[in-house]
């Protein structure tokens, strides 16, 4: 997702990187490797307690509803325990659009194309 929105950012889709990581201390970590892939700035929402998919979908709706993203890019392992359920929870609980397992992202205007892996092959949605 970091590598992805460097991406954007340097075609000039993207103007700041903010990434997010909910977790113990030793998320910071992942925050920091994330600002040394180009990250602008990050955001720790710490707890020790095990977080769920809805609950972290709810925290990240926070997030969203303060910095007001124009696009939102999860990761496609862990950040649920790999049920793949936070990202869709969020884009349910904001109304936004989403693109699930996604190889490729071109972002003309206020248009996305997601470019997705499927069983078949590759699909654009």
């Amino acid at each position: 997702a970091v590598e992805e929105a460097v991406r954007l950012k340097e075609k000039g889709v993207a103007s700041e990187i903010v990434v997010v990581s909910i977790g113990p201390k030793a998320c910071q970590e992942q925050i920091r490797t994330a600002l040394a892939l180009g990250a602008d700035r990050g955001i720790h929402i710490e707890t020790d307690e095990e977080v769920q998919s809805l609950e972290a979908a709810k925290l990240l709706k926070s997030v969203v509803e303060k910095e007001e993203p124009k696009l939102v890019i999860l990761g496609k392992q862990s950040i649920d325990s790999d049920n793949n359920q936070t990202g869709q929870m969020l884009a349910a609980l904001t109304g936004m659009g989403q693109g699930t397992f996604a190889s490729e992202v071109v972002v003309e205007g206020e248009k996305v194309n997601v470019t997705r892996e499927v069983d078949g092959g590759l699909m654009t949605v």
